[in-house]
């Protein structure tokens, strides 16, 4: 690939001392620059302004592939927009598609500051988000997804439950419904920070559970499930989730909060309903 097509460093605008703060000002940068980029570097930008829902979910490598260039000219991108690295983009993609969450310390000041802090009031909210959490799974569950889920872990010799924080109940549930329904199973629980990926075999599967914001162990563990060539079914919040562009079947679930605290009924709901299948299929 010829290099000379592709600005260096130095040749940066001065203006430009530091990454954008957010998407819309990537956006904005992005708009003052295009028309002064060279043939490879206009190519890069005019990809990745087409498809910046990818930039959170993708490599350097499959970004170059969508664009039709070298590696170097995404990372020479990157560089021209003020980021030290792709690294640094896509983090603040991620975080776009992942907004922060207030501490538990915070979440409870506000919601004694709104008068809902009796255990009645709270109740009968949390049932309702739990209601409104079933209701959209109900409307937006993906059979076809399901169903390749199922076939994948159905067909597995070990299946390596992984979810951490908020996803952790999710995943202990489902290895202990696993193994009472005699479906050989392991739990990755992050104990010790103990790291367990010797244990994946071929033939294996694994079953990654996270939400925003998202794990990087479980993110770790499916990436590398993934380069050892076994399928990865991935239980999530979004089709935007990091955890997507590592699996082979992908069921997610939306879940709706109260006071920042996110409901797990709908979550829970299919994980059940994916572990009866399996036992179910392995069975029959």
């Amino acid at each position: 690939m010829d290099q000379t097509h592709l600005p260096q460093t130095d040749d940066l605008p001065d203006e430009i001392t530091g990454p954008p703060a957010s998407v819309d000002e990537f956006r904005a940068r992005l708009a003052d620059i295009l028309d002064d980029l060279p043939r490879r570097l206009r190519q890069c930008a005019d990809y990745i302004a087409a498809n910046t829902d990818r930039i959170a979910v993708s490599t350097v490598a499959e970004l170059a592939t969508g664009a039709d260039v070298p590696p170097s000219a995404v990372m020479r991108f990157c560089q021209i927009l003020g980021f030290s690295g792709f690294s640094e983009m896509q983090r603040l993609f991620r975080e776009a598609y992942s907004p922060g969450w207030p501490d538990y310390s915070t979440r409870l000041k506000n919601l004694k500051e709104g008068g809902a802090g009796s255990p009645t009031a709270l109740l009968a909210e949390f049932i309702e988000a739990g209601r409104q959490s079933l209701e959209a799974l109900a409307k937006s569950a993906d059979e076809v997804a399901l169903q390749q889920a199922v076939a994948v872990l159905a067909g597995a010799d070990t299946v390596h439950v992984v979810g951490l924080r908020r996803a952790f109940p999710v995943a202990s549930y489902l290895a202990y419904v696993f193994e009472k329904m005699s479906v050989p199973a392991m739990l990755h629980d992050g104990v010790g920070k103990l790291d367990h990926r010797f244990a994946l075999r071929p033939n294996d599967a694994v079953l990654a559970i996270t939400f925003a914001p998202y794990s990087e162990e479980t993110l770790t563990l499916a990436q590398d499930a993934k380069a050892r060539g076994l399928p990865v079914v991935a239980l999530t919040d979004r089709m935007t989730s990091p955890l997507v562009r590592f699996s082979d079947a992908i069921l997610t679930v939306p879940e709706v909060d109260f006071g920042a605290f996110r409901s797990l009924s709908a979550t829970i709901a299919m994980a059940i309903a994916l572990a009866v299948a399996v036992g179910s299929a392995r069975g029959s």
